[in-house]
């Protein structure tokens, strides 16, 4: 842990910020493109479609336009794209810390595997509070690497212009937190909201 209170302070999305549920998605999916739940489970994610998307190695058009090919159908896109990323939902003790830290003064960022239509939609549709709680947004899709990938958390040092030393992240899982420790952050591993405000307290970050 280091001595000097961090300059900023980076937080994982899904499992930290906000909760999900794939097994929901895959079951609207399934709904909406009239094919079963095994095959939306091997087609978008055994296949490995899903982290190719989120890496940034598709664009939204080709990932969709690809994902249709291989089901065999062409369900409504808007309809489609809902079902896929409506499954989210608030960590409400996290989103206040945030917020109360922002109001602070701390400088806030999200470091997150994601891709375009789900950052989309849970930042312009049905989170919008993710645009007061961040300074800075990380994201896989456009860094082109995914957590535990040196480069996604270099490339995350660059965009909040704060060098490794003096950045705090909380991930849920363990091979993230790992990872960003071997770039040089200060990383814990997320629990509960209580436990991350006292692991900041810990470092002299205090939210009003």
């Amino acid at each position: 842990m280091r001595t000097q209170p961090p300059e900023f302070l980076y937080f994982d999305l899904g499992k930290v910020v906000l909760s999900f549920d794939y097994p929901i998605a895959v079951r609207r999916m399934a709904d909406v493109a009239g094919v079963s739940e095994r095959v939306i489970q091997e087609v978008v994610f055994d296949s490995g479609l899903e982290p190719a998307y989120e890496r940034g190695d598709m664009t939204t058009e080709q990932f969709f336009e690809t994902l249709f090919q291989r089901l065999g159908t062409r369900p409504d896109l808007d309809a489609f794209a809902l079902a896929a990323s409506d499954m989210f939902w608030e960590n409400r003790e996290v989103v206040e810390l945030i917020l109360r830290l922002r109001q602070s003064g701390y400088r806030t960022g999200v470091l997150s595997n994601t891709c375009e239509i789900h950052w989309r939609f849970c930042r312009d549709r049905r989170f919008p509070v993710l645009q007061q709680l961040f300074e800075v947004a990380a994201l896989s899709y456009e860094l082109r690497a995914m957590k535990p990938d040196p480069a996604i958390y270099r490339a995350a040092a660059a965009l909040a212009g704060v060098a490794p030393a003096g950045i705090f992240f909380v991930d849920d899982r363990a091979e993230h937190v790992q990872g960003a420790c071997h770039a040089g952050f200060d990383a814990v591993l997320f629990t509960s909201a209580a436990d991350l405000a006292a692991a900041l307290e810990q470092r002299g970050v205090r939210a009003a």
